[in-house]
């Protein structure tokens, strides 16, 4: 059994992908706003751009840099795809499930959860 994580030819296609396609329209999940107010102190709004992905291995899997269209260059946020949606018509957004629920399922199985 293998331990890794991602698929990395279909990891490596899918970065291509979305680096193609930057910006890409995204909507950052409730538990991730409520992280962001705690950390930073202010709310944000469910619409983001994610403007940079970097894929950080097994340990991080794919990084999104998100852009909330504000004025604020003191915070930057860097997250986990798995951590935002993406518009349901979007044709990427059907790798990005399946990525997220690939990757999900291998970390749970590899962390007994």
């Amino acid at each position: 059994l293998s331990t890794m994580i991602d698929d990395m030819n279909k990891t490596m296609a899918l970065i291509e992908e979305l680096e193609a396609s930057l910006p890409l329209a995204a909507v950052a999940r409730k538990e991730l706003r409520a992280k962001m107010h705690k950390d930073v102190g202010r709310d944000f709004p469910r619409e983001c751009s994610v403007i940079e992905v970097r894929y950080l291995g097994d340990e991080a899997g794919i990084l999104c840099h998100l852009d909330f269209g504000s004025s604020d260059t003191q915070n930057s946020f860097h997250v986990s795809i798995t951590h935002i949606k993406f518009n349901p018509t979007d044709p990427l957004t059907r790798k990005i499930d399946a990525y997220s629920k690939h990757r999900i399922k291998r970390l749970r199985k590899l962390n007994n959860f």
